[in-house]
């Protein structure tokens, strides 16, 4: 019984201690952290890594990685600005289409990634770092390097609009965490994803086309970063080719932090939301304390270091305890 309460902190609800200890010190010594706007705040702040992680934690599952969700989550946000400011387009259109070519970006982006990836076995790394630049130049040119503000009022207005001081875009964002949590615990698709990056070769021949899934998986990220780019749109109220530098950073972190593991097999949502939390804390939390941007983006950086290779003895210690 010991060793199964041990095994359950550790892969479970360590991350969530770590998230409850960090809120408690904080509030503790920090003025107005705990206060309810500045809740509020960091409720906005994590929405759109949130999402973003989401995504990645499928890519992530099945042992790869995506690089170039900053890059794309910018075109998505020039693809949907370019449309909803064309004139003549009535407003419902206009609305409804920017989110759906938001969407059909980012999908085409995360296809282009898996099939190149699968189809020539290339790295993930490679091919997503090709995509980081070009992602980035195709909204530069496209844009003519401007950034794209003045959407319409409706628009903006739904940014703004919060349910009992909770945030709509951090409601959007939680509800997008219970339904990829759900796909990968309670669907076939879910279940082979786990599998696939336990053993793919396995996978392989019970007669799966890990193809098709693992191409999938990477849909499933550019879409989330086109939802991401909708949030962000919503948040600011402006579209630019310059937006999303360093997030795959947060989003990675966000992932690895909530104790899913790079090799792939290993890892769950509900860890992924709580490491953005953490994320967002801890940056929220050092900003008010007075530390730089630069000071907190190396703090970022540690913790990504950290974590790993605190997941690496997590994990054999876990072996250790079930024999």
């Amino acid at each position: 019984m010991r060793k199964k309460f041990i095994y359950f902190l550790l892969n479970e609800a360590g991350i969530g201690l770590i998230l409850a200890a960090l809120c408690i010190g904080f509030s503790i010594f920090v003025p107005n952290f705990a206060s309810l706007h500045n809740v509020t705040n960091i409720f906005t702040q994590i929405s759109i890594n949130t999402v973003i992680a989401v995504g990645m934690t499928f890519v992530i599952l099945l042992g790869g990685i995506d690089l170039s969700v900053g890059s794309v989550l910018s075109l998505c946000t020039i693809v949907a600005g370019l449309f909803m400011t064309k004139e003549g387009v009535p407003l419902p259109v206009a609305i409804s289409g920017a989110i759906v070519l938001s969407l059909l970006a980012g999908m085409v982006c995360g296809l282009f990634n898996g099939w190149v990836s699968e189809t020539w076995k290339i790295h993930a790394f490679v091919v997503t770092l090709g995509m980081l630049n070009i992602a980035r130049g195709v909204a530069l040119q496209v844009s003519g390097s401007r950034t794209i503000f003045s959407f319409p009022k409706a628009f903006n207005e739904v940014g703004t609009l919060t349910f009992g001081g909770v945030p709509l875009i951090f409601i959007v964002a939680v509800t997008l965490v219970l339904i990829g949590q759900f796909v990968l615990n309670k669907t076939v698709f879910g279940r082979l994803i786990y599998a696939i990056g336990n053993n793919e070769e396995a996978v392989r021949l019970s007669g799966h086309n890990t193809k098709r899934y693992k191409v999938s998986a990477y849909v499933i990220c550019g879409a989330m970063v086109g939802i991401a780019a909708i949030l962000y749109m919503l948040r600011l109220n402006i579209a630019s080719p310059i937006l999303g530098v360093g997030f795959e950073l947060s989003a990675i972190a966000a992932v690895v932090i909530g104790g899913t593991s790079m090799a792939g097999g290993k890892g769950s949502l509900i860890g992924t939301f709580i490491g953005a939390g953490i994320m967002g804390v801890l940056n929220n939390g050092l900003l008010l304390i007075g530390l730089s941007d630069f000071i907190r983006q190396i703090v970022t950086g540690g913790i990504i270091v950290v974590a790993v290779v605190l997941d690496t003895y997590r994990v054999k210690f876990s072996h250790m305890l079930l024999k």
